[in-house]
């Protein structure tokens, strides 16, 4: 077994156990994966979170598989690569936030992975690879499109042309990190505790408007920020919330889900 799915109620924890191989992505993975975003879409769910058995997050491709590629026709090799890119798209498309922990690195495809989630806790000394070059490939799965969003365009240069790792802790410093932690998943499932605790159809609205800013014009997203606020607060959530603010009490937004 190379991946698991264990269900924790309010969350779905996507576990990478191909440890022989620093966790390289299988098919397995792409399942046990698949199979969570899609279970996401549950109201019990608040979040995902995705972690990696054996003190590493994800090793990126299989390159013993990546080479028996390169004879596949065109059309073969294109659909190889969307299978990775519809995971991604699913990662961001998912209706509640995702989470990488991250221990050790995250290398390749499996940085693509981790900077496709909503927020990353890392091990301070934990490095991010973009190393395609050093085997003669470019990046893929979002890498370019989701780092360029933090990082300076020198510092991405020098990571995907000479494949040079960055840590945790600067990546922190730089924004592209949102916690550095010891103990990555523990931290993360004390994320994943206060998602649980908010308004999670509000939380998905807002992780669909924050992506979405990054590739819409202002006039455009103060349209999508005007229709995702009119059916918020028609929302029983709002209802609990606004009530509890003039009540003067804590929200329970458990109650009210659907």
């Amino acid at each position: 077994m190379t991946a698991r799915l264990e269900d924790r109620g309010d969350r779905l924890l996507v576990v990478n156990a191909n440890t022989s191989r620093r966790n390289a992505l299988t098919p397995e993975y792409y399942d046990v994966l698949a199979r969570a975003l899609q279970q996401a879409g549950e109201a019990r769910v608040a979040s995902v979170i995705l972690h990696g058995d054996g003190g590493y997050f994800c090793a990126g491709g299989d390159l013993t598989q990546l080479a028996t590629r390169r004879d596949l026709p065109r059309d073969e090799r294109l659909a190889r690569i969307e299978a990775l890119h519809d995971l991604v798209r699913g990662i961001m498309a998912c209706p509640v936030p995702v989470i990488a922990a991250v221990e050790g690195g995250a290398a390749g495809a499996g940085a693509s992975i981790a900077f496709a989630c909503d927020m990353i806790v890392a091990d301070p000394g934990a490095t991010f690879t973009a190393a395609y070059v050093e085997a003669g490939l470019v990046p893929d799965g979002g890498l370019t499109a989701n780092l360029a969003r933090h990082l300076p365009r020198a510092m991405l240069m020098r990571m995907a042309l000479l494949g040079e790792a960055v840590t945790a802790d600067r990546l922190h410093a730089l924004g592209a990190v949102s916690e550095v932690s010891d103990d990555p998943l523990a931290a993360a499932m004390a994320l994943a505790d206060r998602l649980a605790q908010g308004p999670t159809g509000a939380q998905g609205r807002i992780k669909a408007l924050v992506n979405a800013a990054y590739a819409t014009d202002p006039a455009t997203q103060m349209d999508a920020e005007r229709d995702a606020m009119a059916e918020a607060v028609a929302a029983p959530e709002a209802a609990e919330g606004i009530g509890a603010f003039l009540a003067k009490r804590r929200p329970d937004f458990a109650k009210v889900r659907a």
